[in-house]
């Protein structure tokens, strides 16, 4: 269809003076301001919510063997695990999920934050490897194939639902922070909770410690640097 004939179809604003346009512009920015002020209080909060220690012993099988739920730490304090709709029965992983994934930041800008990221899935490991590389992704995947892990978590349960997908399958993001040896939960999301993924501020925003910058309100003794200071090309961070 001609670009003309769609355009004629749509109810499209009207078109107006430039100096009408700036006018419409500051209005709708002074809304973004005030979205943005109560989205940073509501991180503010986040990072004060309570956590609940994790003391099941959960084993994972990753590409290059066994791990616990702290070895996904990889040395880090905190972690972002993705549960990603990927049954047992299933021979692709969930289109919306791998669609999030497709969308997450190079995961140096992350571990700069003291956070690593990682994708959970209940389909055997081999299966999600096989994916992974159909996919081209490079985050590291695990499966909990034969533990409790997602129904314990009211994410894979063994008997499907009517809101859940195949295997009884369901998405969601969790973070998780450490201290010492001891794993704690600190937030979850789902469903249209998962839409801000895809942008390193908006993932550190749901972690405990948030961006970690000094503007931020956090509690006191929060580790935090100058805004932008820290901000590096990914090749470019330090180990």
């Amino acid at each position: 269809m001609p670009h003309d004939a769609k355009t004629a179809r749509m109810k499209l604003p009207p078109i107006v003076s430039e100096q009408q346009w700036k006018e419409a512009l500051d209005r709708v920015r002074a809304k973004e301001k005030e979205h943005t002020r109560a989205r940073d209080a509501l991180a503010a909060e986040r990072r004060r919510l309570p956590r609940v220690l994790i003391d099941q012993p959960y084993v994972f099988q990753g590409a290059n063997g066994a791990a616990t739920l702290l070895d996904l730490f990889e040395g880090r304090d905190q972690l972002l695990l993705y549960h990603f709709m990927f049954g047992p029965s299933q021979e692709a992983g969930c289109d919306g999920c791998s669609m999030v994934v497709d969308q997450i930041c190079h995961l140096a800008h992350l571990h700069a934050r003291d956070t690593s990221f990682v994708l959970v899935s209940r389909a055997p490991i081999d299966r999600l490897e096989a994916y992974r590389k159909r996919m081209g992704w490079t985050v590291p995947w695990f499966s909990s194939f034969d533990t409790s892990f997602s129904p314990d978590f009211g994410l894979g349960p063994e008997e499907p639902q009517p809101d859940r997908h195949q295997d009884g399958e369901m998405f969601g993001l969790s973070a998780f922070l450490r201290d010492g040896e001891d794993v704690y939960r600190t937030y979850f999301t789902w469903h249209r909770g998962v839409e801000a993924l895809g942008s390193v501020w908006t993932l550190l925003d749901l972690t405990a410690l948030g961006r970690q910058e000094t503007w931020e309100d956090s509690p006191e003794g929060y580790p935090q640097t100058p805004p932008y200071d820290w901000w590096r090309r990914h090749d470019e961070y330090d180990d």
